[in-house]
């Protein structure tokens, strides 16, 4: 695992985020921003996908449940090689890079997501069926926190535990933020990792912008056998763009173009 390279790739995603919302003016850079590098490490370390295999079964899967996220998927796809379309046709009339991802139209997107909670549903589904073709394949699911107050996401757990679909990992996105603020004083969804082991799952907690920590978890969680991996990944919303970052109030804004220049200037260069 080369780190620097990852943090290069991990840039250039968030300066396509940026890019993606400015120029359709309508988006999610918040939250896109703040999994950047979840979402990095897993399509150039621990996924099994790439341009040969990405529009058969005979691979990995990642489900993006807090689909409102999609320039971050968007722009990781396109980093790795894996979308042809123009990221510049984000949101656009007749593209097929909508605002919430499209299986139908996308290769690369297993699951078309926006109904926030339903994804982790859908990847329990996807992780039986692994299990049923014995094929060795592995699920992923990136979970926003302020989505974790939605039933249908224990329920689902609550089955993969049952199931002991040790070929899933449910990734809880934690930036302690949603639309409205604070998740805590929305609806109070934590403690995740505590609730997360009351269900019956393996759970580690990281730091999900230090790729060295998330390639521990990752690791861990390949490792462990008998029950599904839950990884709790502290991460800041907005992250790399000085002004959003903690700042609910970009959940869903589009930055005009005095702010757009500062935040490509924020993203110039790896820090």
């Amino acid at each position: 695992m080369d780190v620097n390279n990852l943090k290069n790739h991990a840039l250039n995603i968030r300066r396509n985020i940026v890019q993606m919302v400015y120029d359709a003016q309508s988006g999610h850079p918040g939250g896109s921003l703040g999994c950047a590098d979840i979402l990095t490490y897993l399509y150039f370390v621990e996924m099994d996908v790439n341009k040969d295999n990405v529009k058969t079964t005979n691979r990995d899967r990642f489900v993006l449940s807090k689909g409102h996220c999609s320039p971050a998927l968007y722009a990781v796809l396109k980093e790795a090689g894996l979308l042809d379309d123009d990221l510049k046709t984000f949101r656009q009339i007749d593209s097929n890079l909508q605002g919430h991802p499209n299986m139908n139209h996308v290769d690369g997107v297993d699951m078309s997501t926006g109904s926030l909670g339903q994804g982790v549903s859908t990847a329990v589904g996807m992780a039986l069926a692994n299990r049923l073709d014995e094929n060795g394949k592995r699920v992923y699911a990136l979970v926003g926190d302020g989505e974790s107050e939605e039933g249908i996401v224990w329920e689902a757990l609550m089955a993969a535990c049952h199931y002991k679909l040790d070929n899933m990992v449910i990734i809880f996105d934690q930036n302690g933020l949603q639309i409205d603020g604070n998740v805590q004083d929305v609806i109070g969804p934590l403690p995740l990792k505590e609730k997360a082991e009351a269900f019956g799952a393996n759970v580690i907690e990281c730091d999900g912008h230090d790729f060295e920590e998330l390639d521990k978890a990752f690791k861990a969680a390949r490792e462990y056998k008998g029950k599904p991996t839950v990884i709790v990944a502290h991460t800041v919303k907005g992250k790399g763009v000085s002004y959003m970052e903690n700042n609910y109030a970009w959940h869903g804004s589009a930055p005009k173009e005095e702010d757009y220049k500062v935040a490509m200037e924020d993203l110039k260069e790896v820090k």
